[in-house]
Parts: C-alpha cells; structure tokens; sequence
C-alpha cells in the first residue's frame, strides 16, 4: 500500500496551505493546514512553512498508521522539502518518493482547500487551476473589496511589494521587526535603529535626536548625514 501526500494552496494568495494524505486501497483522506500566519511577513522570511509541513506530514502518516515496508508518496512542491528529510530519517530512503501528484489524492486535497476558502466567504474561478494568474487577480480583487479579509491573505510573499494594496502591510512589518543595536554617539546609552549602523556617521537616540533636531541645519554638499532613530 501507499500514502500519497498533496498540497493545495501553495500559490495562492488566500488562506494558508492544505497538506492532504491519501491512501488509494482504502480511499483513506486526511488533512491539516498550515496556518496562513507562516506566510505573512513576521514569520515568512523565516520559511518556518517548510518545518511545519514537516511536522503535518508526519502526523498525517501516523493518523493513516503507516504500515511497515508501506511507501509515502510526497508531492514535489517545495513546500514537502523539510518533510522529505524528516519522513527518510523516519522511514528509510527507499519508502520516501518524490513524485508528481494527480489523480483522486489532488483532487480531495484541492477540494479541501477550495472548501477553506469558500468559507471566507470568497468563491474561486472555476478555470482557477488554468488560469492562475486570472486566479490571483481575482482574490487581490475580492481583498480590496474585503479588507477585513486581509488577515488571511499570504502577504509575506516579497513580490507583493509591486502592489500597492500589501505595500504598507509590508513595509509595517520590517518597520516594526528588523531593528539594530546601536550606541547613542551623544549620551552612550545602548538603543535600537531601524536602520544597520555605520561605523562612519554619528547615531543618535530618540532623546539626543529630539535635542539635535532643532538646531540641526542643512548638512553641505559632500558632508555625511547623521544616522538617527527616529
């Protein structure tokens, strides 16, 4: 016997990714998701989707109780990378494959994921799978009309920047989580920057720069601009 495991979602722009595992002998269907937040700016650029499709995959196998000498069956998405590794240090090399998936395991893993996202309250193409870029207009459409969707949205996908709609989302999120260590040039008091520091140019504290923003003149030309938290 077999267990085929799918995913659906991996490039859309709605919800988060459904993981489904199938076993054809027993017509056997399960699945899980991993949550949309893994693809939202804060957690995205960590790729921490991969080591949680791992950990859905292997639960998957162990709800179908994996037979012994039984074969898994993984799709060749990106997204079942860390998974792979893990289910060969489990099982042995021989009973992991990487394959491409189609019939009954992609269209119950499909369904289950068109069936996510209906439940938002969006209703998907029916050419979606032809037309993906059509596909993705169509859900950037439906967000802008529904901006209370947005949460559910996979917004960390660095190309999204073009868009104006996710811009702010973006730019947001790095504002308020890639900071740097710095020393305050004028009191010598430790503080955090928005910015990476450089070792050439004075650097200032919300409190020096307050004091320095009122004289502060415009630097001539060829003079480095001060580095300051603002």
């Amino acid at each position: 016997m077999t267990i085929i495991v799918d995913d659906a979602g991996s490039g859309d722009l709605l919800f988060g990714v459904v993981i489904g595992a199938f076993r054809a002998e027993t017509a056997e269907f399960k699945y899980d998701l991993v949550d949309v937040k893994f693809f939202q700016p804060s957690l995205c650029s960590e790729k921490g989707y991969l080591a949680e499709s791992a950990r859905i995959t292997t639960e998957l196998t162990k709800t179908l109780n994996l037979k012994p000498e039984e074969e898994v069956h993984l799709c060749q998405g990106y997204i079942f990378d860390d998974a792979a590794v893990e289910l060969r240090k489990a099982y042995g090399e021989e009973r992991i494959k990487r394959i491409r998936v189609t019939g009954e395991a992609q269209r119950l893993t499909e369904i289950a994921y068109l069936d996510e996202i209906r439940n938002l309250g969006y209703e998907p193409l029916v050419e979606r799978e032809e037309k993906r870029a059509k596909s993705f207009f169509h859900m950037m459409r439906w967000l802008k009309a529904n901006p209370d969707r947005m949460r559910y949205a996979k917004t960390g996908w660095p190309r999204l920047k073009r868009y104006r709609l996710f811009k702010p989302i973006q730019d947001d999120e790095t504002e308020e989580t890639v900071k740097h260590s710095a020393i305050c040039s004028e009191c010598g008091t430790e503080c955090e920057v928005p910015f990476k520091p450089d070792p050439h140019r004075p650097i200032y504290c919300k409190a020096c720069y307050s004091k320095h923003k009122r004289n502060m003149k415009t630097p001539m030309r060829g003079t480095p601009k001060a580095n300051v938290h603002v």
